[in-house]
């Protein structure tokens, strides 16, 4: 599910891609007592017998023309990517093309967000490729890695090209241990901020940047512990990147040295591991809160003796989680008797994680009175603000977290 960053026919559109292989627009419509509900808009069916997984729209940087058509990119189960544009003055999707992009599944397709021409995918065949949308079905670009004729291991796990192995065609030539995916591409994001900047990310656990005037190789690598489903830049600062890292939980990137700099690894500005759980879904909010004076107690969760107290932590805001016998949520704190669950950089230490609830439930609803909503044609009067509201989704344990996150 991915929100449209501009209004269309005077509401907020969410785009979603479901199982039953469509792209269905769902409108948020103000209702009664002051509270928003989500209405169908319009449906599109890409092919039958495909799940749709993954949908992107063409306005992801702010400053865009206002003549600019409005589009819709997505991908399905038979490896196809789908072009569509939306009518802004009402209901309805025409599609413009749609082409064979992957022999597996295209789990992503993402359009570059300074040329909205340019989209690329990634497919459970372990490629990332770069298209023009204007010739549908031309490749702008392929990268892989070597094929080799046994399961020889080089650098970091990576496939190593022994005597007789072959190279593929396509971005392949150099060394054997060029910064390329080897497995299965899930997860990529064109940066909303510095034109030129990719963001991919990959089951083979590692996170790559890219700049994409050139291809080769990428121009960072950032490994992770688990298969880097989903990564979202922040919508404010420029260098945070987040990843949704299945059973490593999530991190949070900085990029700026590797952006700015051409440092080959970037820091791990914080990570997080949920117990028992895959987190499949990350994203920052879009909104942003006024610092209000404290006025509940904070609470510790995976501390230890040695924990850093000036650590940037993240910190649950709320566990929600909807029981299989209520439609209602009860909230839950993330907070074991052995204190698992707490915050890890790099080295593994648990740092100190206040826990400060800034919301209230009241009748299954969420109410957030610190909470208001950011102009996106002025959102850079966000940037100054020294806390982040993001959430992750996980599997397993079918919770949804919202957390805030200090960074000073």
């Amino acid at each position: 599910m991915k929100w449209c960053h501009i209004a269309v026919a005077g509401h907020a559109l969410l785009g979603v891609a479901d199982a039953s292989g469509s792209i269905e627009l769902l409108r948020l419509v103000r209702s009664e007592q002051n509270s928003h509900t989500l209405q169908p808009f319009s449906h599109f069916a890409l092919e039958k017998q495909c799940l749709a997984l993954s949908l992107d729209w063409s306005t992801g940087k702010a400053g865009r023309a206002s003549d600019q058509p409005l589009k819709i990119i997505g991908s399905d189960s038979s490896g196809q990517l789908h072009l569509l544009q939306a009518h802004q003055a009402g209901p309805g999707m025409q599609a413009v093309g749609t082409w064979q992009a992957h022999h597996l599944e295209a789990w992503v397709a993402a359009f570059d967000y300074w040329q909205t021409e340019v989209v690329y995918s990634g497919g459970d065949d372990g490629l990332l490729k770069g298209w023009d949308t204007r010739t549908p079905g031309t490749s702008v670009f392929t990268s892989r890695r070597y094929v080799t004729e046994g399961p020889v291991l080089g650098v970091r796990g990576q496939p190593s090209l022994p005597a007789g192995g072959a190279a593929l065609p396509g971005f392949c030539s150099g060394s054997p241990f060029a910064l390329r995916h080897s497995m299965g591409v899930c997860s990529i994001q064109s940066s909303p901020h510095c034109e030129n900047i990719l963001a991919t990310g990959s089951y083979d656990e590692h996170v790559l940047l890219w700049d994409t005037r050139s291809m080769k190789e990428a121009l960072a690598d950032m490994p992770v512990q688990g298969g880097v489903w989903r990564l979202k830049w922040h919508p404010f600062h420029s260098h945070l990147l987040l990843a949704a890292c299945m059973h490593g939980g999530f991190t949070i990137f900085s990029c700026q040295k590797a952006i700015e700099e051409n440092q080959e690894v970037f820091p791990v500005t914080l990570s997080y591991t949920l117990p028992n759980s895959l987190v499949y879904g990350v994203d920052w909010s879009w909104l942003y809160f006024r610092r209000l004076p404290q006025t509940h107690p904070s609470f510790c969760l995976g501390s230890s003796p040695g924990s850093d107290p000036g650590a940037k932590t993240a910190d649950p805001v709320y566990t929600l989680k909807v029981a299989a016998q209520s439609p209602a949520p009860c909230f839950e704190r993330l907070a074991d008797a052995d204190g698992e669950g707490g915050t890890k950089h790099q080295s593994g230490g648990k740092l100190k994680s206040p826990l400060q609830p800034f919301a209230e439930e009241s009748g299954g609803r969420l109410h957030a009175s610190e909470i208001e909503i950011c102009d996106c044609d002025q959102y850079l009067e966000a940037a100054t603000s020294d806390a982040s509201l993001l959430a992750t989704c996980s599997f397993y344990d079918h919770v949804l977290h919202l957390w805030k996150w200090e960074n000073s």
